[in-house]
């Protein structure tokens, strides 16, 4: 599921630096000039595989991010669901998904250290997370 390309992506992060975990319908290509593709596979597949590298920022409000929907648009609620199951499976104190108008989700997205598009056809099933500081393991 993590692609050598996508391991080095993460290692070369610091803590601050966001990924966007983009879906098959996202305009990654035109937004950032470094794409991974992972073409085939789903978010939630790749964002319980990418956590157990990956500590979220503690010092944010909001450590992951989602795309709003559009005005008179509705999404899928179980896709909130369902990363929210995964995000607290990793990391226990992690306490909400917060949300961007789709512009500045964009903007973010375009700041992002990297985008990582998916096979993912769920709509509104974007999400940006942020990198935290890796603790130190107590050698006791």
């Amino acid at each position: 599921m993590l692609s050598p390309q996508l391991l080095a992506a993460l290692y070369r992060m610091g803590h601050g630096d966001e990924v966007t975990l983009a879906d098959a319908h996202f305009p990654g290509e035109s937004l950032h000039g470094n794409v991974i593709r992972a073409d085939g596979l789903l978010i939630p597949d790749l964002l319980d595989a990418i956590l157990p590298l990956f500590e979220l920022d503690s010092y944010v409000e909001q450590a992951a991010l989602m795309m709003a929907p559009v005005e008179g648009d509705r999404a899928d609620p179980s896709v909130e669901q369902d990363y929210q199951k995964i995000l607290e499976h990793h990391c226990p104190t992690f306490t909400g998904i917060g949300f961007l108008e789709r512009f500045a989700f964009y903007e973010r997205a375009r700041q992002a250290f990297f985008i990582l598009m998916t096979g993912d056809t769920k709509k509104y099933g974007n999400i940006i997370i942020r990198k935290g500081v890796t603790p130190c393991l107590n050698s006791e």
